[in-house]
């Protein structure tokens, strides 16, 4: 989503903002369409730039769940140097077309992989694996495709990210969902696969909603906020949050995110 700033909208029905949210395509991760009618802020650590100085680096490298390619395809611009072999994974079909197209270019060939599925590579095949915002780190599969002396550094998103909006829509969350991504479980579970972590930042960030068409792209872009999310189905709930946003303001929520820097323990490979 864009950076924060003030926008002056003309007023629009419930109906056509609803409207316009439903039809805006949701793959990949480029989230342009936001400018203006949402906001969040970035984490200080500016994941991309980061992963762009160690792809340059690297000698082969594995971009796990890379959505449409878009961050990956950035890092690879910014990179000083290409590695001489870079893959990236996708699960969601719409997406590896999306992905394909634009990485294919650069050198980096996309392979469908279900997000549950074992990763389809050799051991030690990698001296850097990255990843933004996977659905959920595979920590056995990280570390036995990382080379001894291999690094994993990936953006994760944090517990309770963006729960102001979830539980308007599905009400109080208990414990164990609230506290899930938690990451220092995550250090735990990447510990347990034999992993070292090097470095361990989280961050809470604010984000905005300026209108309920924003709301409905963002639940069908991010589809696991509200699992089966349809506008039909939360039409009260919309409507309501609709009234909210024209009554108060924008609603304001919070993301988290952590960023992960781990090694696989070992001398590196030459």
């Amino acid at each position: 989503m864009a950076e924060q700033h003030e926008t002056h909208r003309p007023h629009r029905t419930f109906e056509d903002l609803v409207a316009e949210g439903a039809s805006v395509p949701t793959e990949g991760w480029d989230f342009s369409w936001f400018e203006g009618r949402a906001t969040e802020a970035r984490p200080s650590w500016g994941y991309a730039t980061s992963m762009a100085e160690r792809l340059g680096r690297a000698s082969a490298v594995l971009d796990i769940q890379t959505g449409g390619g878009e961050v990956l395809d950035f890092a690879l611009a910014k990179a000083p140097k290409r590695p001489p072999l870079a893959v990236a994974t996708e699960g969601w079909p719409p997406n590896v077309a999306k992905a394909t197209a634009l990485l294919r270019p650069r050198g980096v060939a996309v392979v469908a992989a279900p997000e549950d599925a074992p990763l389809p590579f050799a051991d030690a095949a990698f001296d850097l694996v990255v990843s933004r915002h996977p659905v959920r780190p595979h920590w056995e599969e990280i570390a036995r495709v990382l080379q001894p002396g291999g690094t994993y550094f990936a953006q994760h998103v944090g517990p309770g990210s963006v729960f102001e909006l979830v539980e308007h829509f599905l009400g109080p969350q208990p414990d164990e969902v609230r506290g899930g991504r938690h990451p220092e479980r995550e250090r735990a579970d990447a510990e347990a696969a034999g992993l070292d972590v090097v470095e361990l930042r989280a961050e809470r960030l604010r984000m905005e909603f300026h209108d309920i068409g924003a709301v409905v792209h963002f639940l069908r872009k991010v589809v696991w906020m509200v699992p089966g999310f349809t506008v039909e189905a939360y039409e009260p709930q919309l409507r309501a949050l609709h009234r909210r946003i024209e009554d108060e303001g924008p609603f304001v929520a919070h993301s988290t995110r952590h960023l992960f820097d781990a090694r696989k323990p070992g001398t590196p490979q030459t």
